[in-house]
This record gives C-alpha cells, sequence and structure tokens, in this order.
C-alpha cells in the first residue's frame, strides 16, 4: 500500500527534522523509493541535509496537498515523507476534513501515518491528545519518544493518553540520544547522515564520532523495521 507520513508533533524544537531525515536515510540506504517534501519555511532543514531528494511546499495551500494525492497516484514511489512544521496541524486536518481525504485515500489505498515526535513535556502529550481526537482510527500513528530533546517521559508514560494511542494502533518507538557536539557538527557541515559516517573530511568528525554515529542510526533502523515504512 501506499503511505504518506507526516513527521510533526506541531511543537518547535522536538526533532521533528532529525526524524524525517532517520527516515529518508532509511530509505535510502534500503532501496525504499520516497518523494520528500519540507513544509517549514523558516529553517528548511529536510531541504538542507537532503537537497537530492526533499522539495519545499507549503501546508496553507490546497494546491499544493493535493499535489501529494496526485503523486501517489501517478509515481512509482510508494511513499511521500513530508516533514511538517510546528504548528501545522491545523490547515493540514482543514484540508483532510474539506476534501473527505481520508474516504479518498480508503478508495485509492493510500495509507496516511502521522508521527508525533514528543519531548518529555506536558505539551506534547497535550498535543498528541489533540491529534488523537482529529483523526481517531482513521490514520495510523507512530509516537516517537526523543530522547535527544527532553526525558525521562514520566508524564506521557504514566498519563491515559498512552494508553489512548496504543487502542488506536499507534506503535511507539522511543530514538536515543546522539552527543550534541556531534549533532552540532554534522548540522554545521550540512551532512546527511551518510555524508557523517563516511566523508569525514567534509564533514569534521573524528573516527569515534563517525562510528558513534552508525551505532545510533543502526540502533534507529532496528525500531524502524517494526513499522510499516
Amino acid at each position: 500500500m501506499k503511505n504518506i507520513h507526516f513527521i510533526g508533533g506541531e511543537k518547535g524544537g522536538v526533532g521533528k527534522s532529525v526524524v524525517a531525515r532517520i527516515l529518508a536515510q532509511y530509505c535510502i540506504d534500503n532501496d525504499l523509493p520516497f518523494i520528500g517534501h519540507d513544509s517549514d519555511r523558516s529553517h528548511g532543514t529536510f531541504t538542507r541535509f537532503y537537497a537530492d531528494f526533499a522539495s519545499p511546499m507549503t501546508v496553507d495551500e490546497y494546491a499544493q496537498l493535493d499535489q501529494l494525492i496526485e503523486e501517489m497516484l501517478t509515481t512509482e514511489d510508494n511513499r511521500i515523507l513530508v516533514d511538517l512544521a510546528a504548528q501545522t496541524i491545523q490547515p493540514l486536518s482543514r484540508w483532510i476534513e474539506e476534501s473527505e481525504l481520508l474516504d479518498l485515500c480508503a478508495e485509492q489505498e493510500i495509507k496516511l501515518t502521522f508521527w508525533h515526535v514528543m519531548d518529555g513535556s506536558k505539551d506534547s502529550v497535550v498535543l498528541l491528545d489533540e491529534l488523537l481526537s482529529k483523526f481517531g482510527d482513521g490514520v495510523s500513528y507512530v509516537v516517537v519518544l526523543n530522547h535527544g530533546r527532553g526525558q525521562p517521559f514520566d508524564i506521557f508514560n504514566t498519563s491515559p493518553i498512552r494508553q489512548r494511542a496504543l487502542m488506536l494502533g499507534a506503535k511507539l518507538i522511543e530514538l536515543r540520544a546522539l552527543q550534541s557536539s556531534t549533532m552540532q557538527k554534522i548540522d554545521k557541515a550540512n551532512a546527511s547522515f551518510w555524508n557523517a559516517i563516511h566523508l569525514k573530511e567534509t564533514n569534521g568528525l573524528g573516527l569515534v564520532e563517525q562510528r558513534r554515529v552508525k551505532v545510533w542510526l543502526a540502533d534507529a533502523y532496528e525500531s524502524l523495521k517494526l513499522l510499516d515504512v
């Protein structure tokens, strides 16, 4: 089944683009064709690191959102990755509602998957609750506990929202933290994760740092293997 992945979390600074970049690298490394889009007009992180695979889009323009469905129907690619900027769920949900998109996607055998990237705050839990309320069992969910942006996750783990998400079929994965100085070097070099592991001369990472990125990425891949990416 074709799958459109919306990688979000509504809150800024939770690591949405990091997850989008991991997903992109996972698809590249496993020969899984995909189309990438970046909706963050202020930073454009996804397009900066994966310029050959991602292009900018605007979620408050219906024509650009409509194009996602057209791409699914007219290309060989079975997946689209959309890196959502903060506070984009409202225009996205309006488009879905006004277009009766859930029914259309069911007819066309297109799956919608919402990735909710979280830090350890209550805000992330509240925003997840709102996402679940908007779409119920009409879409699929992946909840990412990003230890690189906040831990522990006691508020989420003891919240009834966690059980609600599981009842709706959500998959929960945990993303380990990568040492901040290593991630900063990758960001400074505008390097893909493949580049970070293999091209020391262009990214400034030492041999041990490269190995650390490789281990960190492999750990993330183990979680992704359990999902329908």
